[in-house]
């Protein structure tokens, strides 16, 4: 950190009362962050923004919106008709939630691609996974506030799930519900906790961006920085670099805001909730399917809601089933093939899961199950025996070998 004190006065002043300029420019200005960080890394950042427009984007529909469940419905559509800019604040919230899933997927990914979750990033790995959970807690419970058809029987198939939990299981169910149906102690319910989540996002992410200034940012290449003509402070380089990313993404996100803002939604829940008729397909949001889909593929209640769980925890045990001490697929041949199958075996996955399970999806669904699970041995199998090709010596050798070609790094 920079001992050269502020020149606004005003600034310093409180500075030296408060050190939160010293830290913001420590954090965000001195920072050093590896040189070469390509454009994956930008989703990191626009997942933090895509936050923020989900928090303030909710809290002004939140003025506006009746958690109760003869009013509710009615109440988003005043929004949309009646309400000064509601229109464009509910479908911002609507399509946001599915550009924040993207921008952490491909971080996930990313992440898996790279080895990030490898020695001595585990913990921050493990807050990163927390905060995807969180996300999906508060995905589904604001799911259920428009309180159309696809709200009203999304959230009486996932909650049925933890009756499948034995002695306990219709107890929970019970417990979520309020009641003994999904009704409209469900409804308050999930508004307030939909409305608390983010703020419990907001402070794991702030664990997460502590712990990876504690252990620094990995790279494409995989390996430790070696001294400080491995970095660069992260502002102007990697400011600018995020702004560029940020407005090409905002470009895409926007286009579906205003252009194809149903895209990802279900028809079915633009018709008010109707206990008494099932719509004939019941779907989750895109960014569950795959889950949905292991859930689906396996007959037995209670083993398929536990492998559906099990297909998320089993991440927080990925930085000690990847055995091998080469993070980055860079120099992994082999591990990148499987990588890049396993990614191919999502989207499988979030397809079969977006259709019913009928005739040769049956099947598919469950080879993509178990071609799922079979991925995580096989990279500690991988580990054990896949020789990686040969490191650089630093982050810089890549590149001064470029321009030096008949040296040798």
């Amino acid at each position: 950190m920079s001992d050269k004190p502020f020149d606004n006065k005003v600034i310093a002043w409180l500075d030296e009362r408060l050190p939160v300029f010293s830290m913001l420019k420590h954090s965000a200005v001195e920072y050093p962050t590896p040189k070469n960080l390509n454009y994956w890394w930008n989703f990191g950042s626009l997942a933090g923004i895509m936050l923020v427009v989900m928090v303030l984007s909710g809290i002004f529909l939140a003025m506006a919106y009746t958690p109760n469940a003869n009013l509710a419905f009615d109440s988003v559509e005043r929004i949309m008709r009646d309400v000064n800019g509601g229109w464009l604040l509910r479908y911002i919230h609507m399509n946001g939630g599915s550009f924040f899933f993207i921008c952490v997927y491909i971080h996930i990914f990313r992440g898996i691609y790279y080895g990030s979750y490898k020695s001595p990033r585990e913990v921050l790995w493990w807050i990163g996974l927390l905060i995807f959970l969180c996300m999906m807690a508060t995905a589904f419970m604001g799911y259920v506030l428009p309180w159309g058809q696809m709200s009203f029987w999304g959230a009486t198939v996932i909650t049925n799930l933890f009756s499948a939990i034995p002695v306990v299981g219709n107890s929970i169910v019970t417990w979520l519900w309020g009641g003994f149906s999904v009704d409209n102690p469900t409804l308050n319910r999930f508004f307030a906790l939909h409305y608390l989540m983010p703020f419990i996002i907001f402070g794991l992410v702030g664990l997460h961006l502590v712990a990876l200034h504690t252990v620094k940012s990995n790279n494409p290449l995989g390996i430790d920085v070696k001294g400080p003509q491995d970095v660069v402070p992260f502002h102007p380089y990697y400011t600018i670099k995020d702004l560029f990313g940020v407005g090409v993404f905002m470009l895409v996100y926007l286009g579906f805001v205003f252009f194809a803002p149903n895209f990802f939604g279900e028809p079915d829940n633009y018709i008010p909730a109707n206990p008494m008729v099932t719509p004939p397909h019941i779907v989750p949001e895109w960014y569950f399917l795959p889950f949905y889909a292991i859930l689906r593929s396996i007959p037995n209640k209670l083993l398929g809601v536990t492998m559906m769980f099990a297909s998320i925890l089993i991440l927080f045990f990925l930085p000690w089933i990847d055995s091998s001490k080469v993070r980055s697929a860079t120099f992994r041949p082999v591990f990148r093939q499987f990588f890049w199958v396993f990614l191919l075996d999502c989207v499988v996955l979030g397809y079969v899961g977006a259709h019913p399970p009928e005739g040769a999806l049956i099947v598919v669904g469950q080879v993509a199950t178990l071609a799922y699970f079979a991925f995580f041995p096989l990279l500690w199998v991988l580990g054990k025996i896949e020789r990686p090709r040969s490191l650089p010596q630093s982050i810089g050798a890549p590149v001064l070998k470029a321009i030096h070609p008949m040296e040798k790094s």
